[in-house]
């Protein structure tokens, strides 16, 4: 009979990599992980670990006892929030880990309901929730990524039509909002260029133009690569920062031109002239939490906070370029 126990630290070093990481996650010794291990081999009759160097990789056994631990903790995860539902929900606390504009823009409203005396939905349990909030802001693959080590409840990301993410297909997704890219400019740069206010710009006519960029190590940027390079050009990056409200503030003081998806234009800025994309360019801002976890009533609290978040501030930017 294989220890569920054992099973879950297997999935744990298949995530972090290291017996020490897992020890570290799992709050045991290094040396207790390693027992565990050589149990597991035992209860299995077969290696499930190898030395590789000075670390352990899984063997095609022990790999094949992750893919199935996985969808174990998923069914006890999906037992565990079935549970929370019927005795009415718990008081607890919710991990989330949400890319910089989204922290910005969607997650303040959820810490305002939360700490105000607005209600928070109960999801038909008629229960009252006092749930507490932690938020990390990550890139989406690391976020993604700390989800898979379970040391998040809730991934906040997003994927561009001209860069889709992949997404484990036993987790649970859900779209909380599309929203357009938008090319920004300074006005007098846009009269320049022959470009009204609002009217759909041809990035192919716009190769010569000094751009701003976020980071390469964001998948911002190589939103902007892709788009550049569909257009047939490779942009002359002036200036670079993952903030966008920089690239804003850089691209109304007339440096040159930045691709911004509409929510992360700051609240206040200074006049900028905003112009959709004659080849359209979306971003899907959406949510991702492990199988079996979407129902507990404190994830579905938070969820149902997200999506009237997001409804309400598309309401608020619908008359921005589209």
């Amino acid at each position: 009979m294989l220890d569920v126990r054992r099973l879950r630290i297997l999935q744990h070093l298949a995530a972090y990599g290291t017996v020490a990481a897992t020890a570290d996650a799992l709050h045991l010794t290094a040396p207790a992980v390693s027992q565990h291990l050589a149990a597991l081999q035992k209860e299995a009759g077969t290696p499930v670990v190898e030395k590789h160097g000075r670390t352990l990789r899984l063997t095609a056994a022990g790999e094949l006892l992750v893919a199935h631990t996985e969808v174990i903790l998923a069914e006890l995860a999906a037992a565990e929030s079935g549970l929370a539902a019927m005795k009415g929900g718990r008081r607890g606390t919710v991990r989330i880990s949400a890319f910089a504009s989204a922290a910005r823009t969607l997650v303040p409203p959820l810490f305002e309901r939360l700490n105000g005396t607005d209600p928070v939905p109960d999801n038909g349990t008629g229960a009252a929730r006092d749930l507490s909030l932690r938020l990390s802001v990550q890139e989406p693959d690391e976020a993604l990524d700390e989800l898979h080590k379970r040391s998040t409840d809730l991934a906040l990301v997003h994927s561009y039509t001209v860069l889709p993410r992949s997404v484990p297909a036993a987790w649970e997704q859900t779209v909380l909002m599309e929203e357009p890219v938008l090319l920004a400019l300074h006005p007098d740069r846009a009269g320049r260029e022959r470009l009204p206010a609002g009217q759909p710009a041809d990035l192919s006519r716009l190769a010569h133009l000094p751009w701003l960029t976020p980071g390469p190590e964001t998948s911002c940027y190589e939103m902007i690569q892709r788009a550049c390079g569909a257009a047939g050009f490779v942009p002359d990056i002036r200036a670079s920062s993952s903030d966008f409200s920089v690239l804003t503030a850089l691209a109304a003081a007339d440096a040159g031109a930045v691709l911004v998806p509409r929510m992360a234009l700051p609240d206040h800025t200074a006049p900028l002239s905003l112009h959709p994309l004659v080849r359209p360019v979306s971003r899907t801002v959406f949510t991702v939490s492990r199988a079996g976890t979407g129902k507990h009533p404190d994830l579905r609290a938070v969820l149902d906070l997200l999506h009237e978040t997001a409804t309400a501030l598309d309401d608020r930017t619908a008359g921005r370029p589209r």
